[in-house]
């Protein structure tokens, strides 16, 4: 199976939080099989936080040798560029020929770019932000989960 990882996703490994866990059980992260991708963009976001929160040199360790046991992605490709325009349009009930259900969705650009990223992958978003849902079962399969 093919999977992108959301930012908040990381975020429960490196916070040790119970949900981390249950993840890596059912989605077998590191099973042979399995491609697990984590965009540029999550990278970006993931260090910034560590410039932000002053993490100290053994959480920014953990979090790059967490980054290293995925496939990074960071060459955006025409494709995952051109579904980024897609998805931006869609969501803001603009794409002709594809009917939003809802009211527009201002999304933020990093999350569209890493639904662009999964969608492009054909690969399953796991996350925890319901900004993507209404892209589940249109450009992309959307695992979603709350922590509680």
């Amino acid at each position: 199976m093919r999977y992108v990882l959301d930012t908040n996703i990381i975020l429960t490994y490196l916070r040790k939080h119970p949900f981390w866990y249950r993840l890596e059980e059912t989605f077998g992260f590191f099973e042979d099989g399995n491609y697990v991708v984590i965009p540029s963009i999550v990278i970006g976001e993931l260090r910034s936080l560590a410039i932000q929160n002053s993490w100290g040199p053994n959480r920014r360790a953990e979090m790059e040798e967490l980054i290293s046991e995925f496939v990074p992605f960071f060459r955006l490709a025409e494709d995952a560029i051109n579904r980024y325009a897609e998805i931006d349009a869609f969501s803001q009930g603009r794409l002709p020929g594809r009917r939003l259900d809802c009211s527009a969705r201002n999304m933020g650009k990093n999350d569209l770019w890493i639904a662009a990223v999964a969608s492009t992958l054909n690969a399953t978003l796991i996350t925890t932000d319901g900004d993507f849902d209404h892209l589940n079962n249109r450009f992309l399969n959307v695992a979603r989960f709350d922590l509680k």
